[in-house]
């Protein structure tokens, strides 16, 4: 991969104890780094070549990626496990350190940063890339927050189709409900009607029945009354010609 697309920038408002804050702007290549730090009114530089890199990631028994992959992240983030330091060293230069633990036991990195020939330069270059992180920052908000009131809007408007849809549904059930009990209660009336028209059938059926009873009961009486008529006036008639043949 080609190195530039490795490349990376990162800036650390560094707080030391019992010291002014400094700044301190890494670059970060794919076997090697840059160092620029700043107090303010003074700067100093650490170019780290690629065989000062390998030499030190040697020292400590490390690939060369994984020893830098450490150094950004301990200059790129102040870690709060970690003490940094900023010490003098000979000829005006610096001694920036920082310390962290590996398997148990307590390390320290110390790299050497010279003095500038341009501090101007080197400070204004850090307040340039600061400016430039926050503009970049201040726009990524922007974004964000827009797709956040995007989003907002999105899910206010899926809700209230939400709510939209709920309420159609139960007006349909409601309406569907209806439309049941109407039908239901029309074959109810219609059952109803039926039954009634069967029991008034049955009780003309049974009146019927108990007519032709009567009729029966007194047409027999009256047949047997006439032929209790008859056999009276047959047994006057027998006795009257009785009397007639005693008299003779």
């Amino acid at each position: 991969m080609v190195e530039s697309e490795k490349t990376k920038h990162t800036c650390l408002r560094l707080e030391i104890s019992g010291a002014d804050p400094i700044f301190v702007k890494g670059t970060w290549h794919h076997s090697r780094f840059d160092i620029s730090v700043t107090d303010g009114s003074s700067s100093w530089i650490c170019n780290a070549t690629e065989e000062e890199v390998a030499e030190r990631a040697a020292q400590w028994d490390q690939p060369v990626s994984e020893y830098l992959e450490l150094a950004e992240r301990y200059l790129g983030f102040q870690q709060s496990n970690s003490v940094y330091g900023f010490s003098d060293a000979l000829e005006g230069s610096k001694r920036l350190s920082w310390t962290f633990e590996k398997e148990g036991t307590k390390l320290e990195w110390r790299w050497k940063c010279k003095p500038s020939h341009d501090s101007k330069k080197i400070t204004v270059g850090i307040l340039d890339f600061l400016m430039e992180a926050n503009i970049r920052l201040s726009e990524e908000v922007v974004n964000k927050t827009r797709s956040f009131e995007k989003m907002k809007c999105e899910a206010e408007r899926c809700l209230a189709q939400g709510e939209k849809l709920c309420d159609e549904k139960t007006e349909f059930e409601n309406a569907t409900y209806a439309k049941f009990l109407s039908v239901l209660n029309a074959k109810k009336a219609k059952l109803r009607a039926l039954r009634d028209k069967e029991d008034s059938g049955r009780a003309v059926e049974e009146e019927e029945s108990t007519d032709k009873a009567e009729s029966f009961d007194s047409g027999r009486s009256d047949n047997e009354q006439s032929e209790e008529e008859a056999s009276k006036k047959a047994s006057s008639s027998k006795a009257r010609g009785r009397k007639r043949a005693v008299r003779s």
